[in-house]
């Protein structure tokens, strides 16, 4: 169901039918329904934090004025009760007709709930002891027409939530901790960069190339131009081209789109932080994500601890730290490495039922093989370092080993977390790597112009916030996910 809150579809529009025949009744007598502003001093929250020790039947004659929606209406002859929320919390009003002219007081008994209005009046605690506004003056901000969800049965189908956000955040109160988390948690991965030197910048959504990592990119046309465009898939190879141009540091937190399918780990335009830091390799990085995300979690939270698919984990600093070969030993007990025979790679994948290509060398198998049997037992923060070099085409070789390259993983959960290298700064190694139909050559040109030693990071923000928040999918922590249209 798509509608309001899967009542009957008669309900809805006879309670809309309804709600726009008292629209039109404020508007003929003169009451404007949507009013231009209204002055709040106070919210729910600071009146609960100042007010907390009141006695039951105390009024204190401080004089408040309180705007949100309507939640709870609740008519009992000569008094009026009304739960108002707003961003804060919420609040009681107390609404007493011998406090209002008659007119006054029927207007107030005609508010609906979802009605936004906004109130004067005194702080008092009721004789049954609950904080409240005692109403002197009321205004009403903007009618609702639309019935919000049964308040026992809630707003629970799932693609009417996806759809129509706006009501599951009014109804879900678990939806609206989720996006004040994320909130929470970029502000804090912002700090934490900030406070290393990092310099945040925009790079373009749109180029002539997609750039920078393996997906099928969208594609749309630049009329004044008259070319194709792609909406970017990484945010890397222009971050690099600063640090050549001496931006030492430098992140940005963009949106980047993958033509590719929907599940609960993937959206098609997802939120991505890449960082970039000159004179550092993946062993300082492996330092900066484990802090970036333990402060996010902390900031969000103020817990470092985490639900990690039903099991508590703890995201303080240090993450374990082990090669991915010594993994794939450890869980399978098979030793592989890129320089072994492509035969033997075959052999270890067929015994274990790990599916391959013909075409793929001992490196790509090692990669499936770690990929398939490893990475999902890894519950616990890991850093999984040292791939092979033909699965990494934009990672520095390894100092100690031709054939794999310095790049590392970040896995909670049994989920990839953030992905991250010692960057390849040799403009000549770097041309071979790419496929030959695929040259960047302007990035080519950059770095003929000298990248330092550079460490290089990108996170899942999307992701990172799942795992923060405790979400089991990727559509619970993007606002509006995309969606297949409505019939």
């Amino acid at each position: 169901m798509t509608d309001d809150d899967q009542r009957p579809e008669d309900f809805v529009a006879a309670e809309r039918a309804h709600r726009l025949g008292k629209l039109r009744d404020l508007e003929r007598r003169g009451v404007d329904p949507y009013p231009v502003r209204f002055d709040r001093d106070r919210t729910a929250a600071e009146i609960r934090e100042r007010y907390t020790d009141l006695e039951p039947g105390t009024e204190t004659g401080d004089a408040v004025h309180v705007a949100g929606r309507l939640m709870l209406v609740r008519r009992h002859g000569q008094l009026v009760f009304a739960d108002l929320r707003d961003p804060t919390g919420t609040i009681q009003l107390f609404v007493s007709r011998d406090d209002l002219s008659e007119e006054d007081f029927e207007a107030i008994a005609e508010w609906d709930l979802g009605d936004w209005v906004g109130v004067s009046g005194t702080v008092m605690m009721t004789r049954r002891g609950e904080l409240s506004v005692r109403v002197a003056e009321a205004r009403l901000l903007a009618k609702a027409l639309r019935t919000l969800p049964d308040k026992h049965k809630g707003l629970t189908d799932v693609d009417t939530r996806l759809r129509q956000r706006y009501l599951d955040l009014i109804v879900n109160p678990e939806q609206r901790r989720i996006f004040e988390v994320r909130s929470r948690a970029l502000a804090s991965v912002r700090r934490t960069l900030g406070e290393r030197g990092f310099f945040e910048v925009e790079t373009p959504v749109l180029d002539t190339r997609a750039g920078g990592a393996a997906a099928r990119p969208f594609v749309t046309h630049h009329n004044a131009l008259d070319i194709d465009m792609y909406l970017r898939i990484a945010l890397e190879l222009h971050l690099k081209r600063l640090v050549v141009a001496g931006f030492e540091r430098v992140f940005e937190i963009g949106r980047v789109f993958r033509n590719e399918g929907l599940d609960t780990r993937h959206n098609p335009e997802f939120t991505l932080l890449e960082a970039y830091q000159a004179l550092a390799d993946y062993h300082d990085i492996m330092e900066l994500v484990e802090t970036i995300v333990s402060n996010a979690a902390h900031d969000a939270t103020g817990s470092t601890v985490v639900d990690a698919g039903g099991r508590e984990v703890d995201l303080a600093p240090p993450w374990r730290r082990v090669a991915m070969a010594d993994l794939i030993e450890e869980q399978t007990g098979a030793r592989m490495h890129p320089s072994m025979p492509v035969d033997e790679a075959r052999a270890i994948a067929d015994r274990l039922h790990v599916p391959h290509e013909a075409s793929w060398d001992a490196g790509l198998i090692m990669s499936e093989v770690y990929d398939d049997r490893c990475e999902g037992t890894l519950v616990e923060p890991t850093f999984v370092y040292d791939y092979p070099r033909s699965v990494s085409p934009l990672a520095r070789t390894h100092r100690d080993d031709p054939l794999m390259v310095e790049r590392f993983e970040a896995v909670v959960g049994g989920r990839e977390l953030a992905n991250a290298y010692s960057e390849l700064n040799d403009p000549v190694d770097q041309r071979e790597r790419f496929a030959a139909a695929d040259v960047d050559e302007d990035y080519i040109r950059a770095l003929e112009y000298g990248l330092p030693p550079t460490g290089g990071l990108g996170i899942g923000l999307d992701r990172m916030v799942m795992l923060i928040a405790g979400a089991p999918a990727i559509r619970d922590v993007i606002l509006f996910p995309t969606m297949r249209p409505e019939a």
